[in-house]
């Protein structure tokens, strides 16, 4: 008899408990729910997530692809520093395939994006692969060079596009320079 009132007693402690987390979990997910963070309209899915990633290594791999490491997360920390200033695109893809209308000629932001060949399969399995690597470390890692931090601009070091703005550095094959002063 005594161990069937044990039985019981242990058997109601733990239905108590049970009802008691249930209570507690129900409760902070309904707070969850009814906050604004949960709601709020910047939360990244997991498929806006990788699609931001695919735009970013692509970006990466045609612009630096054959790079050193630094030289593809310097093409990595401009389009990200383009993203946070919010004018040349809402986010990662929009940056990378903004386009411009000069002159009435369509003008991509990175040139690579103008051309509908390189929007297909990287031919270099290898360096697109290093490429998502970089791309993960500085969208999702924030992974930055200290003196790209104000870089919003660049271009290979074979060509001259003779602009007037501050020239920040060198890093791989491009030159990086520093916002224009209607950008700051």
């Amino acid at each position: 008899m005594e161990k069937v009132i044990r039985m019981s007693a242990l058997l109601a402690g733990l239905i108590a408990v049970t009802m008691f987390v249930t209570s507690i979990t129900q409760t902070k997910m309904s707070r969850l729910k009814e906050s604004t963070v949960y709601n709020a309209p910047d939360v990244v899915t997991i498929q806006t997530r990788e699609k931001q990633l695919d735009c970013l290594a692509l970006n990466i791999y045609r612009e630096a692809g054959y790079e050193p490491f630094e030289g593809k997360v310097a093409v990595a920390q401009v389009t990200m520093n383009r993203v946070a200033k919010g004018q040349f695109g809402k986010d990662v893809c929009g940056v990378v395939y903004q386009k411009n209308v000069i002159m009435e000629r369509v003008v991509c932001q990175f040139s690579w994006a103008c051309d509908s060949a390189a929007k297909t399969r990287p031919v270099n399995q290898a360096a697109y692969d290093e490429s998502y690597k970089v791309a993960k470390k500085v969208l999702l890692e924030g992974f930055k060079l200290d003196i790209l931090k104000d870089a919003l601009y660049y271009h290979a070091n074979y060509v001259n596009p003779r602009w007037q703005l501050e020239k920040i550095g060198n890093i791989g094959n491009h030159i990086f320079y520093k916002a224009k002063k209607e950008d700051k």
